[in-house]
């Protein structure tokens, strides 16, 4: 006696994706509401901001590597006065 059909059920799958969907809309309703229309995060905000943080590093990398040229030609200098003969 079968319809052709099958049973319909609601699995676990099914609930949690339509709840992660719930919450997301939520998240989402509630970001626009506290933070206002033009401060919602994008997908081009996110990637400006992921340029800023590169460059923000490589400028730190290139300062950090500008003292250590410094602490090293200090130290090869400071390494030549103590070996000439004091006269």
């Amino acid at each position: 006696m079968s319809t052709g059909q099958p049973p319909s059920t609601i699995g676990l799958t099914t609930i949690s994706r339509t709840v992660a969907s719930l919450a997301v809309g939520v998240v989402h309703t509630l970001e626009r509401a506290v933070v206002g229309e033009e401060r919602i995060r994008t997908a081009r905000g996110n990637a400006w901001e992921a340029v800023c943080a590169d460059r923000a590093r490589a400028d730190r990398r290139a300062e950090l590597n500008r003292l250590v040229e410094e602490l090293a030609a200090a130290r090869a200098a400071a390494r030549t006065d103590e070996r000439q003969p004091v006269s």
